[in-house]
């Protein structure tokens, strides 16, 4: 496949640069937790990064997004600021949330980025509203409502199928099923392991999907979209990933074995294995790659500096923002 159309070698290009982007700002984000310059709960993403890729490889413009708390790499494949993404986790006034946010609480306007949800469930219900708006407005835009295999058992998510499917709204719930909800897998906590069949009562289908694989979203999620704009209404998509950190950085993670990461880390890593297809393509070379990975730390330094250089919110920022 060397002679892959340039509009799609550059495609392809780009969901490996967006995956190696979100890998180094979440490590770095971790350092910057560690040294105390991240206050609060920090829910890092590494290790899911192809879910996000690549069903933002799949929007169009006007698609919103709306996801918990572990919301840093969305922010970074929705196109925001680095640098404002960095801010904000450091508390700082030039942040996306002027520093009053932190890692759980970020919004975007401008990139339809509607946060950043600490409370687990929370977000489902909002990003069904969000998808009731684009119906009423005709507008043929999409909601991507994404949460994890914990957040699938809470009521709140049912309550929102049930209108979603009764209204024939244009979401899709994108469930990351990374395994363990905080510290319970999956075996422990969910009667029915499959999410895909998760709304099947409410006759929404559901797919499931390998979410290491990058390629494999982002045709998961062209589908799902084509679904919702013909006025199908929801579909459910499992990603089923992996994350390689804590729940968060205070987890230790010592529920699982250093055995069953390593071969998630080794076998099924998303940004290596597509890096290998890549050079089997012939759509970049080991050196692309270490130039393009340098490029990445660079851009991620950059950030880190900019945040820590960035004043903190003054006091006369203490009730601005409070309601709408």
């Amino acid at each position: 496949m060397s002679d892959a159309p340039k509009s799609n070698s550059d495609s392809l290009k780009k969901l490996y640069a967006n995956m190696l982007l979100i890998r180094r700002f979440e490590e770095r984000a971790g350092q910057l937790y560690g040294m105390g310059l991240i206050g609060g709960f920090c829910h890092l993403y590494i290790g899911q990064e192809a879910v996000v890729v690549g069903l933002m490889g799949a929007a169009k413009e006007g698609d919103q997004q709306i996801t918990a708390y572990r919301d840093h790499g969305h922010m970074l494949a929705a196109g925001i600021d680095p640098k404002a993404v960095m801010a904000e986790l450091t508390g700082r006034s030039t942040g996306l949330s002027r520093g009053k946010g932190g890692s759980m609480h970020m919004f975007s306007i401008e990139k339809k980025f509607y946060g950043g949800h600490g409370i687990v469930g929370a977000q489902v219900p909002i990003g069904t509203g969000l998808a009731f708006a684009n119906k009423y407005r005709g507008n043929k835009s999409i909601c991507l409502t994404y949460f994890g295999d914990g957040a699938a058992n809470q009521g709140q998510v049912y309550e929102s199928f049930n209108m979603a499917e009764l209204w024939k709204l244009p979401v899709i719930y994108v469930i990351e099923n990374n395994q363990y909800a905080m510290g319970t897998s999956v075996e422990r906590s969910s009667a029915v392991s499959d999410f895909s069949k998760r709304g099947a009562s409410f006759g929404i289908p559901g797919v499931q999907v390998d979410g290491m694989d990058v390629e494999a979203v982002q045709k998961a999620g062209e589908d799902a979209m084509a679904h919702c704009r013909a006025g199908k209404g929801p579909i459910i998509l499992e990603m089923k990933t992996y994350r390689y950190r804590g729940h968060s950085m205070s987890d230790p993670a010592k529920y699982r074995s250093k055995e069953e990461l390593t071969e998630v880390r080794e076998k099924r890593d998303p940004i290596e294995n597509f890096g290998r297809k890549l050079l089997e393509r012939g759509i970049m070379t080991e050196a692309d790659m270490k130039a393009l990975d340098d490029q990445i730390k660079a851009a991620v330094i950059t950030s880190a500096e900019f945040a820590t250089e960035s004043p903190e919110p003054g006091l006369d920022e203490l009730y601005t923002d409070i309601y709408a």
